[in-house]
């Protein structure tokens, strides 16, 4: 009988043969000595990024590789992985190699740590690496999104979280939800916290976003998710009488 793990890394990727192979193995390093295994997501990508994780699974045994048939998106990637994790935690990561799989197992730590009622420990990124436009586009979207969703996050863009699978599970799902996993986890009255993590330079492969199609894209995603929270109505608990 085979034992689940305790922890699940999830890591979307898409064209990222370059870095996911050296990634994979600092996962397997961080988190050596614990009960876990590493599921990469790979979201219908173009060059060798399968082939190359494929190829590792003998020097990782903890290493499982899921395909998506058609992109769909990396918010959808992390839920292929999430739904398919053995785990009761779950880690995840960016596929291009910039959190740093060192950081993972502090917020592992301190979700446990935590109690029951904290859901997810998300990573903020210090002294982040990534071009000046990037980062004022960043700082702009998450002031707004903050000011307006009360969700207490600065860096909602981090790719690096620990979070429970279960609460996961209880969340509406929609297309960009990993940018709004703190503002859901407190609609479902569930505790969050944050922690610092490292942030590094891409090595290898581009960007798959622009401040542009971001742009775009978050005015109706913070739309619908300041509705949902309208929409909430929270019991305090449950009781069995």
């Amino acid at each position: 009988m085979v034992l689940a793990p305790e922890i699940s890394v999830v890591v979307p990727v898409f064209d990222e043969a370059g870095a996911a192979p050296g990634l994979a193995r600092e996962i397997a390093t961080a988190f050596a000595g614990r009960s876990f295994e590493i599921l990469f997501v790979d979201d219908a990508s173009r060059d060798d990024t399968r082939a190359a994780l494929h190829a590792l699974r003998a020097e990782i045994p903890q290493l499982r590789v899921l395909a998506h048939r058609r992109n769909s998106g990396q918010s959808r990637a992390i839920r292929s992985g999430i739904l398919a994790a053995r785990g009761p935690v779950i880690v995840t990561l960016d596929g291009d190699g910039q959190n740093d799989p060192a950081d993972g197992p502090a917020l592992v730590d301190a979700l446990v740590a935590g109690g029951p009622e904290l859901a997810m420990v998300g990573g903020e990124r210090v002294k982040r690496q990534d071009s000046q436009a990037k980062k004022l586009a960043s700082r702009f979207g998450n002031g707004i999104r903050r000011r307006l969703l009360r969700d207490t996050a600065r860096d909602t863009g981090c790719g690096l979280k620990a979070f429970r699978r279960e609460a996961f599970l209880r969340l509406p799902y929609f297309d960009h939800i990993h940018r709004y996993l703190p503002a859901l986890m407190l609609r479902e009255g569930y505790e969050v916290a944050f922690r610092p993590v490292h942030h590094r330079h891409r090595q290898t492969g581009q960007s798959k976003y622009t401040n542009l199609g971001r742009l775009m894209a978050s005015l109706s995603d913070l739309l619908g998710v300041m509705w949902l929270q309208s929409r909430s109505r929270n019991p305090g608990g449950v009781d069995e009488l």
